[in-house]
């Protein structure tokens, strides 16, 4: 694979950069804090780093209400301890890709500042503004995805404006060509810097329907929380004209043009829709779009061999030539092991952990893995009052907000705040995070954290888990089969999702093949009570059967 396309099949970790390492010690993580650890991350084995955002921002929504796209906010550092992170890291051989929040601004971003003054200045257009309904109601009836109405009275200006996320995030008018123009001219602002790509937040909230048509009601029976709680009344409508409008195809081909000018770089969209796979694959066709897309498919409760089967197959019969890259875990979502491994004990969450990387890792796509998941963090218990995320402040106690997966990254499991910051942390460290830290994990061959580092580099020695095709095949619930296949390999991979061992046929397979241990994971040790350690096994000769550990994996050459 050439260097340009080195975003296929990688390993992107993400940092939530409040949170990972306090240099300053202010309590809250910065820029030069992920460059002091860079020789951590690149001990991960992993392609690139992905940052959430670092800009200028009153920090309303952390980050994602940005007032000033061309700076980091002095919380983080400076534009020169950015470009020293770009140095460093390009020193490593680690990719930089950076989040950008192109839908919406902040209330206090110069642009909404003058355009709300009045109808008739030159930023006036720049934001969705509509009159009120003859009663003085909002326009229509869109919400916000945080609660409540989409819609916020401007009295200077005797309109509403829109806002999809808080009322402090106005969405911008993309239908404005000075718009578009305005937004890439800021994303282009970074790929100067040297930038190797970005996560593009929320891409498909671009546009918004023109004539501002209701959305329709969905019916109790198909609400979904798929991107957000299921007791937010975002999920009472058909989301179809607030956001992912035709022309949005038309936007992202620009952004992928800018792109094509900077060879290397690459795109990876947020998507959240009513139907996430369908939008992604759309998204992704062809060399015109975004390199990649990724959905909240994979960031549900729902956890089972046959849901991931049906969610990788339909996207796959979708997506056609353009490429997934999954999640699991992010800053959006409990985090996995508390999602997925809710009745399991300390021991079985880690093989849990260790497997779900692996079973990530082996789908055809790159991968999204956010800080904490090399450890195997759970989500933490916040309090009411150490919340921080206005999203939880709003739904409190029915839903606690995003907190539980922010809190701070553990380094040290004896130092004040895990190893953090010397300061009051924004966010509480988890007690029981910091028999989870790094040093305690580094020393133990069997931790999370070392299987993961040795995971991504056995990975890389398999073009298959790559680049290759993926073909299911079949197998009851709790197992994960399928195949990888390019023109060099093909592999047989299959997971047990249960805490409990289970047995599978190899009905379909009658060839020798060699059995693969060398990822250091749990694997099927025992084919009817021989052991098949790295050998060549005839499968004929041992009745076509393998017996899965808990939370184990197999991985076969055919």
């Amino acid at each position: 694979m050439s260097e340009q396309m080195w975003w296929r099949g990688a390993v992107i970790y993400q940092i939530y950069p409040r949170s990972f390492y306090d240099s300053n010690q202010d309590g809250i993580g910065d820029l030069p804090g992920i460059i002091n650890k860079l020789d951590y991350i690149a001990s991960l084995g992993v392609d690139a780093i992905w940052i959430s955002p670092f800009f200028k921002s009153p920090m309303k929504d952390f980050g994602y209400d940005i007032s000033d796209y061309r700076d980091v906010d002095a919380i983080f550092g400076t534009l020169a301890d950015f470009d020293e992170l770009i140095a460093k890291a390009h020193e490593r051989n680690i990719k930089i890709m950076i989040d950008q929040v192109l839908s919406h601004t902040s209330d206090q971003h110069q642009w909404f500042i003058d355009s709300r003054e009045d109808q008739s200045n030159d930023k006036s257009d720049w934001y969705v503004w509509a009159d009120a309904k003859e009663d003085g109601t909002a326009p229509n009836n869109w919400l916000s995805i945080f609660g409540g109405t989409g819609w916020t009275w401007e009295p200077r200006r005797q309109q509403y404006y829109l806002h999809n996320f808080l009322s402090s995030q106005p969405d911008l008018n993309f239908h404005h060509p000075k718009v578009r123009k305005a937004v890439l001219d800021n994303v282009e602002f970074w790929l100067k810097r040297g930038v190797d790509g970005f996560r593009l937040d929320a891409i498909n909230f671009c546009f918004h329907d023109a004539q501002l048509r209701d959305n329709p009601a969905k019916p109790k029976a198909l609400r979904q929380s798929i991107g957000f709680d299921e007791k937010n009344p975002y999920a009472y409508q058909y989301h179809y004209f607030n956001n992912t409008q035709d022309e949005n195809l038309v936007f992202i081909e620009s952004i992928r043009t800018l792109l094509d000018q900077y060879p290397g770089t690459v795109t990876l969209g947020e998507i959240s829709s009513e139907d996430s796979l369908k939008t992604m694959a759309e998204y992704t066709q062809g060399d015109h779009r975004l390199h990649m897309g990724y959905s909240f498919d994979l960031l549900t409760d729902e956890f089972s061999a046959t849901y991931i089967k049906q969610v990788v197959q339909t996207l796959e019969e979708r997506v056609s030539d353009g490429w997934p890259c999954w999640a699991i875990s992010n800053h959006d979502v409990q985090r996995v092991i508390s999602r997925w491994g809710k009745s399991q004990n300390a021991a079985q969450n880690t093989d849990l952990a260790k497997m779900l990387f692996a079973m990530i890792s082996s789908l055809r796509g790159s991968v999204c893995s956010f800080q904490g998941e090399e450890l195997g963090l759970t989500e933490a218990d916040i309090a009411f009052e150490d919340i921080q995320d206005p999203y939880g402040i709003t739904f409190w106690p029915q839903f606690k907000g995003r907190d539980g997966c922010r809190t701070p990254h553990p380094w040290q499991h004896d130092e004040i705040n895990a190893g953090f910051s010397q300061a009051k942390p924004w966010l509480p460290v988890a007690v029981e995070h910091q028999e989870k830290s790094v040093n305690l994990q580094d020393g133990a061959a069997d931790s999370v954290l070392n299987s993961y580092r040795h995971f991504t580099q056995w990975r890389k020695q398999h073009s298959a888990l790559l680049y290759g095709d993926i073909v299911f095949v079949d197998s009851p619930e709790p197992i994960l089969a399928f195949i990888r296949q390019d023109s060099v390999e093909k592999l047989l991979v299959c997971f047990n999702f249960s805490h409990q061992p289970q047995e599978f046929s190899l009905d379909l397979f009658s060839d020798e093949h060699l059995v693969l241990t060398d990822h250091n994971l749990t694997t099927a040790k025992v084919i009817n009570d021989k052991t098949v350690d790295g050998k060549t096994v005839n499968i004929k000769a041992i009745d076509k059967k393998i017996n899965l550990p808990a939370f184990g994996c197999f991985y076969a050459s055919l």
